[in-house]
């Protein structure tokens, strides 16, 4: 379901980013002395030293038993039959009294798709700023609009160290379908076997395919297309698709207007006009295009450029991963394999990819 909170939460896609992670965590064991980064690293370090190991949940209920298989499960699915790298990753739990892990703050010019970055070390400049505390997050929040900015802050469900540390999995997991299950915890190994440092687009569009499509085949192979889990996450892949189709045709009217040689007050009034209609007209339409009424609340969400760039950075507006999916033969071990072989020296990471994958189909 679609929030609006304090943080302006938007939760209905994974959105679950590095946050600089590996840099934060990474830079407190090697004691940098930077306030950000000693209070984040702090805090997680603090996370993963009162994790326990998943098995000894399984010992207090049939409930937490059935999570644990259903986990152990995926992580099997996920580094043997799909081939995402061998890890420890998600074989410890850690007890939250809080429905997220982290609130991350996005940015990006209010009169532009240009988005404000962050500069860490290990994983190089990011598009998001994560904090373990959510009023760190509105401070940061309110730096940045003093700048003219716009802002969008999220709550995030995980996020990958990339590999530094073991990540484990938090209470608020265990309440999730099998199929959001399988999505972010496919979607965070994948980020844990393939990190091309500099391209986070890349990364994340990557993530999010193999997630949502890995994600896809689990439930299938584990409950059978006829099942009500199947039926039902096709169901809200579908009203997800068509959710980000309204969001990209909203981007595409934005940009034109930002492209052409009004001034920036005048851009910037036009803006909202857009957006104000764009609301009306995803209410009127509401019916004729969803199944559920998870994505109701978007017409009271305060949509600004940073909460639309998302979607310009999480989902590929070419429908590129899923093309060559179809033209290369259908099969995510191969997908993973060939994404495997892409590194930050060989130049453009989308035509390595292609490359790899298409080699054998020509």
């Amino acid at each position: 379901m679609l929030k609006n909170t304090l943080l302006h939460f938007q939760p209905l896609l994974p959105f679950s980013p590095v946050i600089a992670a590996a840099a934060l965590l990474l830079a407190v064991c090697i004691s940098c002395s930077g306030c950000y980064t000693l209070k984040q690293g702090s805090t997680m370090l603090g996370y993963l030293n009162r994790a326990i190991p998943l098995g000894q949940l399984s010992s207090e209920n049939e409930a937490d038993a059935e999570f644990v298989r259903l986990v152990q499960d995926i992580r099997y699915f996920a580094m043997e039959e799909l081939g995402l790298k061998m890890s420890k990753n998600y074989t410890s739990y850690v007890q939250l009294d809080r429905g997220y892990l982290a609130a991350v703050v996005s940015a990006s010019a209010p009169d532009s798709f240009t988005r404000h970055d962050w500069h860490f070390p290990v994983v190089g400049a990011m598009p998001y700023k994560g904090f373990f505390n959510a009023e760190d997050a509105r401070k940061e929040r309110t730096k940045l609009e003093k700048k003219g900015l716009d802002v969008w802050v999220r709550g995030v469900d995980a996020f990958s160290t990339l590999g530094w540390f073991k990540d484990p999995l938090y209470s608020y997991m265990r309440d999730y379908s099998p199929s959001r299950l399988a999505d972010l915890l496919i979607h965070e190994l994948l980020h844990a076997t393939v990190f091309i440092k500099g391209q986070v687009k890349f990364n994340e569009e990557l993530a999010e395919f193999i997630g949502s499509e890995g994600a896809r085949l689990y439930v299938e192979s584990r409950f059978g297309a006829d099942s009500e889990e199947y039926k039902g996450m096709f169901a809200s892949d579908t009203d997800g698709k068509k959710f980000v189709e309204f969001i990209r045709e909203l981007i595409a009217e934005l940009d034109a207007l930002y492209k052409t040689a009004l001034d920036r007050e005048e851009k910037l009034k036009e803006k909202e006009r857009i957006i104000t209609a764009a609301k009306e007209r995803f209410d009127s339409e509401y019916e004729s295009r969803f199944s559920n009424d998870n994505y109701r609340g978007f017409s009271d969400l305060p949509v600004n450029n940073a909460y639309l760039e998302l979607y310009r950075l999480y989902h590929a507006e070419d429908n590129f991963y899923a093309e060559l999916y179809e033209r290369s033969g259908r099969n995510l071990p191969a997908f993973v394999a060939a994404a495997k072989t892409v590194t930050k020296k060989n130049g453009n990471p989308r035509l390595q990819l292609e490359k790899a994958l298409t080699a054998g189909y020509n």
